[in-house]
């Protein structure tokens, strides 16, 4: 099956949050529509009352789901074969799905997203959200849900290496590896995209740095830019099969789905060994959902064993601990290569220092690169 991906990454929280505010503004003139379906408390309901009423709905439509996208396409074709369901999705970055959903209101046309698991709980203080939290819910890490079931994280990613092994002989495996080595290193715009900024968290991770930290990724990219192996290239499957990339920085899955795209033999991807960044993606029902049966029904079956199975073939690891069946399983990054990859254990700190490191960035970083 072939995957195409793309760059689903938000941008600088002050970027993210002036296109929530303007995007905001594109929608106040929407038509009036039905309103949509008041649900009061949603744990209330039993599962087969939710997958009933979803039957009853039959409709759902996504925002930031598309089909090429972590196998939603897949996901969808059972979702809505399952319980009779129509779909459509429009394919939008996180701020721009939260934007839709705040802009839209009581005229929905979004009944759930998938955004960068930061985003939810800027949808949540939004109060555009529907909380429900699943029959799964004991089975998920503290933090990847909400308390409340805002947001729910439905896959994870983590930083790793995406190696050309036809550009260089030895594929690092550690952030020491790196710095000893005399390739180029990819890390792309981290004054704007988020995976960029995730890959100097890990790095800051890595040599005892944290989210209220990053002083020691910002040190061990300014050695590579004295070094004048600090390339700022997109990582993109494009620029990947010209040869332009020797090794870089992205998430796993996109690793994975950028070297099955292209030749997965001719690539080495790693989780550095020292430590990494741990991320995930969350979906959120939007409160004013005209489904919102459906949407519940559909985050049901994202973290059923199926839906986890289904992520796992577009190359997303499961939030959940699933058995993989072996031919899926083999295409992942072997498990025991993530044992010092750590989430972020204080977001809060995360969206403060985020908000500093494009400065940082250029003063301490760019200043240097070749």
């Amino acid at each position: 099956m072939n995957y195409t991906f793309k760059k689903k990454g938000y941008k600088s929280i002050q970027a993210m949050m002036l296109g929530i505010s303007v995007l905001g503004l594109a929608g106040c003139g929407a038509n009036k529509e039905e309103a949509a379906p008041v649900v009061s408390d949603t744990e209330s309901l039993t599962l087969q009352e939710i997958e009933t009423k979803a039957k009853e709905e039959g409709e759902i439509n996504s925002v930031g789901m598309p089909d090429s996208w972590a196998n939603w396409g897949e996901t969808w074709t059972e979702v809505t074969d399952k319980y009779t369901l129509k779909h459509t999705d429009t394919d939008l970055s996180s701020a721009e799905e939260i934007a839709k959903m705040e802009s839209e209101k009581e005229n929905a046309t979004a009944d759930i997203g998938d955004v960068g698991v930061s985003f939810g709980p800027i949808a949540e203080q939004k109060e555009l959200t529907l909380p429900y939290k699943t029959s799964y819910w004991d089975e998920l890490p503290e933090w990847a849900k909400d308390d409340n079931g805002d947001w729910v994280v439905g896959y994870q990613g983590t930083i790793a290496f995406l190696t050309n092994k036809e550009l260089v002989k030895n594929p690092p495996k550690s952030w020491d590896d790196i710095l000893n080595g005399d390739y180029k290193v990819t890390v792309g715009d981290v004054q704007r995209g988020a995976q960029n900024q995730m890959a100097v968290l890990a790095a800051a991770m890595a040599y005892g740095g944290d989210e209220t930290n990053l002083q020691p990724g910002i040190d061990f990219f300014t050695k590579l830019a004295k070094q004048g192996r600090l390339s700022l290239t997109d990582a993109k499957p494009a620029n990947i099969e010209k040869g332009e990339v020797e090794v870089a920085l992205v998430w796993d899955f996109n690793a994975l789905g950028y070297a099955e795209q292209i030749n997965r033999d001719q690539f080495d991807v790693s989780i550095p060994s020292e430590g990494s960044v741990v991320s995930g993606y969350a979906t959120i029902i939007n409160k004013y959902a005209k489904h919102p049966h459906a949407a519940m029904a559909t985050r049901e079956y994202i973290l059923s064993d199926e839906g986890q199975i289904n992520l796992a073939k577009g190359f997303a690891r499961p939030i959940r601990d699933v058995e993989l069946p072996k031919e899926v399983a083999e295409k992942m990054v072997p498990e025991e290569q993530y044992k010092n990859a750590k989430p972020i254990e204080d977001s809060k700190a995360w969206e403060e220092s985020v908000k500093t490191l494009p400065q940082v960035w250029q003063e301490e970083v760019l200043v240097h690169v070749k």
